[in-house]
């Protein structure tokens, strides 16, 4: 922030300013990269799970996690900009510096009381010793007596730090690397030729996520309509409200709100409400409002077909470039997108939290990010297969420039019943998902 700040300031024209500002952006990006995945992690790990009281308020934790990164997200779309209208852009880009400056001390100050898991080595080396072993023990044979596969003894001082997980009677050819041939050693063996039963489990853990992990894709594919086609539809549409114009991004701030309106109405009403019913701690389980999510994708995209088809056929009986139809018609869709993102991009962290092994939690977090960045790749596959498929016969397409002479409505029936596929292979998934099992 400090280094965009500064080429906006000081450098004015020139490659310099354009070097520094990349620079920036790409020191951004590692920093993102850094926190976003071990920052939801290492604030649930705070909580004592012994401890029922603690543990009930880690359920609440991710609601309130992303609740705060709304707050900032509200306010960089409407505060921060307007700043950046009014007084420019270097004045904009000193103050996010000062939020960035003031949250590093924030955290330095209460370092000396976090609760810190212990690293235990790179994850990914973890998993790829598990799948090297396995490749050279191809030819083993698994023993009968599953005890008979390598695992730490209680002993060993390393065996404290390490959560372990049961063996289960999955992908086999896995637990190959946790055989102890004849010429082995046990206490001092080569990780990457012998590996424990719990190094083993750890990636059947996440390859057993893998199916539930792919239907975030196609979610986060329909997200990514907020801030491409919802704006064409919206720039389309009449902007007037009364003597004020409203811009078609700054309705996207409705799904910031609609996530600040949603997160206390779901902690503080629909949680309590389902515990009663159901007689269980957690009230709804992270599967559960994950499902609820992806449905709510659906009913995102039939909003936004239902409000273009209407929005089409009054530009149509106008004869007008600009549709008579109120921009507000968009409001339900973004409102809609909001409860979305609390139900399904809370219930992904929970999930991913909650199941993945201790060592890997950060890795899981990661994984579940890569799913925003890949769903906006599919969306753009997507836009562009359609565009390529309906403009073949030389007409305008669905999606042309102007959307009086297309059918954006066919698109977003097309999304909603990609997304109605991906909500049904998830209940599929979901249903056949075993949780894992500690020692």
């Amino acid at each position: 922030m400090a280094a965009m700040s500064i080429s906006a300031s000081f450098l004015k024209g020139g490659s310099s300013q354009s070097v520094v500002f990349f620079l920036g952006l790409y020191m951004m990006a590692i920093g993102a990269g850094g926190i976003k995945p071990c920052v939801s992690s290492f604030g649930a790990d705070q909580f004592d799970d012994s401890s029922p009281a603690e543990r009930l308020k880690k359920y609440s934790f991710f609601n309130w996690f992303f609740f705060a990164t709304y707050i900032g997200s509200f306010v960089s779309g409407t505060a921060v900009v307007w700043v950046q209208d009014h007084y420019g852009w270097a004045v904009g880009l000193w103050l996010p510096t000062l939020f960035i400056a003031l949250a590093i001390a924030s955290f330095l100050l209460g370092s000396s009381k976090y609760r810190v898991q212990k690293p235990m080595g790179s994850p990914i080396v973890r998993v790829f010793q598990v799948i090297v072993a396995a490749i050279r023990k191809w030819n083993a044979v698994l023993p009968y007596d599953d005890s008979l596969l390598h695992e730490l003894p209680e002993k060993t001082p390393m065996a404290a730090d390490i959560h372990k997980l049961q063996h289960t009677p999955v992908l086999r050819f896995l637990d190959k690397a946790a055989v102890i041939s004849s010429t082995e050693d046990p206490s001092d063996s080569d990780p990457w030729r012998l590996c424990t039963v719990t190094q083993v489990e750890e990636l059947k853990v996440i390859i057993g996520m893998l199916p539930i992990w792919t239907t975030g894709i196609v979610f986060f594919a329909v997200l990514a309509q907020f801030s491409s086609t919802f704006l064409e539809q919206g720039r389309s549409m009449n902007k007037l409200v009364g003597a004020f114009a409203v811009p078609p991004a700054s309705l996207a701030s409705f799904d910031a709100v609609s996530v600040l309106i949603w997160v206390p109405v779901y902690d503080r009403v629909l949680v309590p409400a389902a515990r009663r019913l159901t007689g269980s701690a957690r009230g709804i389980s992270e599967l559960q409002r994950y499902g609820a999510g992806l449905l709510l994708s659906v009913l995102v995209m039939v909003a936004a077909a239902l409000v273009e088809t209407r929005r089409l056929a009054l530009a149509s009986a106008h004869g007008e470039g600009q549709s008579s139809m109120s921009i507000l018609w968009q409001v339900p869709q973004y409102f809609l997108v909001g409860a979305s993102v609390v139900f399904t991009c809370v219930g992904q962290t929970e999930f991913f939290y909650n199941e993945a092994p201790p060592s890997m939690r950060s890795l899981c977090s990661a994984l579940a990010l890569l799913t925003v960045a890949l769903g906006s790749y599919v969306s753009s596959l997507v836009v562009t297969a359609v565009a390529w498929l309906t403009t073949r016969g030389g007409g305008p397409g669905w999606i042309p420039d102007d959307l009086n002479d297309g059918h954006l409505e066919r698109f977003f029936w097309l999304l909603a019943t990609m997304s109605a596929l991906n909500l049904a292979v998830f209940v599929y998934c979901a249903t056949q998902y075993k949780r894992k099992t500690v020692s």
